[in-house]
């Protein structure tokens, strides 16, 4: 009889299992308040019960866990400053989907250079995630492959699911049971309308298939995640952080009964993948807030220590300490002067 299995599979490896890794690298009481502490506060100001707005600032990719860890001791000093006004996660993508193929983040590839060693990825990630939680600085991160969120998530205080992700029933089902805060971004082509039905079908119980703790494929059960919300993140030809934008997604989110929490990316459709037109969109948002447009509960900004991108070169040796391999980020100098910036703005409302 002809083989119909496996066709196309080169190779088949046993993985450490969440609750091996977790063992190994277990979550520590200031990881654990850190945590906590911010689920809450986010929550807080997506029901507008905290009137700060939500900073979520990093790199587009981590793929140095020393040049992130720099920066976070960076973003917990300047957090300290503004914090009254302004409340700081480091933004901690290790996954990058891609549009055809190229680096697909540190979990999956983290010597970059196509070895695909997961298991060295998830250890990192994991060591990553406690190493700045302890600094006292929630994380947020991109959950994109349905089985990583058993492996990190407990580290994780704010999730997104990206534009290329949102429509899909796997993703929705993921979200309406992680532990924390869920943000749908609006489709690549603009469409809000994904994203609002995804915020609406994350917040009712699913029933899917997926592994426990111990990796074994299970049946997992959901209640449904209350804390869901959109993200305008402009489409392929428009961006959508413009007031009628804004005032468009309100008027889908009334529509499901829910007080709208809207944040915004500033970079992507919405700077036109321009990295250094970030600061219009910022602009524009915090003008809109102060004009009394309270919907708008936070901010994305892609940014690192050094503006720009690079290509991963075969020499690893060669890559620019502290710069972006995936989309350009703003550097450091300038992302402290936009949040300085932000705070002096929402002082004054």
């Amino acid at each position: 009889m002809q083989n119909t299995n496996d066709l196309h599979i080169t190779g088949i490896s046993p993985l450490v299992s969440p609750m091996e890794l977790k063992k190994d690298f277990s979550i520590r009481e200031e990881s654990s308040k850190t945590v906590v502490d911010s689920r809450k506060i986010i929550a807080d100001v997506l029901n507008k019960k905290d009137g700060r707005l939500m900073a979520i600032v990093g790199p587009c990719s981590i793929h140095d866990p020393r040049a992130a860890l720099e920066y976070a001791g960076k973003l917990k000093t300047l957090s300290g400053k503004i914090s009254d006004k302004i409340f700081i996660l480091m933004r901690t993508y290790f996954e990058k989907p891609r549009t055809t193929i190229g680096w697909k983040g540190l979990i999956t590839d983290p010597h970059l250079d196509g070895s695909y060693d997961i298991a060295s990825g998830l250890k990192t990630a994991r060591i990553l995630l406690l190493d700045i939680t302890a600094m006292g600085i929630p994380c947020a991160s991109e959950m994109l492959d349905p089985i990583v969120p058993q492996y990190i998530a407990d580290l994780i205080s704010w999730a997104s699911i990206g534009a290329r992700t949102t429509e899909s029933q796997t993703h929705r089902e993921m979200a309406s049971g992680l532990s924390m805060p869920v943000g749908f971004k609006n489709g690549t082509s603009g469409n809000l309308e994904l994203a609002v039905n995804a915020m609406e079908s994350a917040r009712h119980p699913h029933s899917f298939i997926g592994i426990d703790q111990y990796g074994k494929t299970s049946i997992c059960k959901t209640s449904g995640n209350s804390s869901t919300h959109i993200i305008l993140r402009g489409g392929r030809n428009h961006p959508n952080y413009y007031e009628e934008d804004v005032e468009r997604a309100e008027n889908l989110i009334l529509k499901l009964g829910i007080e709208p929490a809207i944040l915004i990316d500033c970079s992507h459709g919405n700077s036109g993948k321009q990295y250094d037109r970030q600061q219009r969109v910022l602009h524009s948002i915090l003008d809109q807030r102060k004009r009394g447009r309270s919907s708008i509960a936070g901010f994305m900004l892609e940014s690192n220590l050094v503006s720009g991108f690079q290509k991963i070169p075969d020499d690893k040796q060669e890559l620019v300490y502290g710069q972006s391999v995936t989309d350009g980020c703003i550097g450091w100098d300038e992302t402290e002067e936009l949040l300085l910036y932000a705070h002096k703005m929402e002082s004054a409302i």
